[in-house]
């Protein structure tokens, strides 16, 4: 499914990938190393908990570079970053471990979970049904499925691929279409993206202007964008309460210490 975005070349990359990790590990190895794992931690009901209490539901990034950006954090340590995030207020955490284009680990993820006792998600590109029991044996609590990257069929077969595995699922999107696609799927957990993957450009008009379509027993998580109190002031009196956050955090001294400036 072509986007003429830069998710062309990550999800030719990820194919590639794919192929390789297949001659590792069947769908069965996967499967038995996923039902191997501990239970997962509850990543959509962390965030509902959060809410529930009044209190902001925030998603923490642990990401080391991107596409548009390059490198975002020369000194990354995963494990004092979770850890950080943690005692700073986090709901859950996001970890990515896309090697090629963001310089992420399925290493960061296992020792950043280790580290704390928050729910997890991998960040990566999903579109095989492979990857969603890899995330589960690494032991990712939660999954993404991008809109933009998967057809109704593939975003449905992933779908009830991590609901076999047991993971829960963030399914992201950035227009209209996407958004109408997402609640047919009765996705619970809605991420809008404010980038625009043609420009790389952050509007929070997006998050604003679309989360008014999603139905009232969905969570709408706001990604991209979030830079100061004054943007999550503005969230949460629009009704939004669940962030993903990942640049703003990595490119301060202390990830954690800012997280709670803007947030708390």
């Amino acid at each position: 499914m072509s986007t003429g975005t830069i998710l062309d070349k990550i999800i030719a990359r990820k194919q590639e990938e794919i192929a390789v990790g297949k001659n590792n590990y069947t769908l069965g190895d996967l499967q038995s190393m996923a039902e191997n794992q501990r239970k997962a931690r509850g990543f959509i009901a962390s965030l509902f908990d959060r809410v529930k209490d009044h209190q902001p539901a925030v998603i923490a990034e642990i990401k080391k570079a991107s596409p548009s950006k390059g490198v975002i954090r020369d000194d990354f340590d995963p494990v004092s970053i979770a850890r950080s995030y943690e005692a700073n207020g986090a709901a859950c955490l996001s970890v990515l471990t896309d090697k090629d284009f963001f310089q992420g680990d399925e290493h960061y993820l296992r020792a950043a979970r280790n580290a704390v006792d928050l729910p997890v998600l991998r960040k990566d590109f999903m579109i095989d049904p492979w990857q969603i029991f890899e995330s589960r044996a690494m032991g990712a609590d939660a999954v993404l499925l991008i809109a933009a990257a998967l057809s109704d069929a593939q975003m449905n077969e992933l779908y009830h691929a991590a609901q076999r595995a047991g993971c829960d699922v963030l399914v992201e999107v950035h227009t209209e279409e996407e958004l109408h696609r997402a609640v047919a799927l009765n996705a619970e957990l809605i991420g809008i993206n404010n980038r625009n993957l043609h420009t790389f450009e952050t509007s929070l008009d997006t998050t604003l202007t679309l989360a008014q379509q999603v139905p009232g027993d969905r969570m709408v998580v706001t990604e991209s964008g979030i830079h100061s109190s004054a943007d999550v002031k503005l969230m949460r009196k629009s009704g939004i309460h669940s962030f993903l956050v990942g640049e703003a955090f990595m490119r301060a001294e202390d990830p954690g210490a800012e997280l709670k400036t803007l947030f708390f």
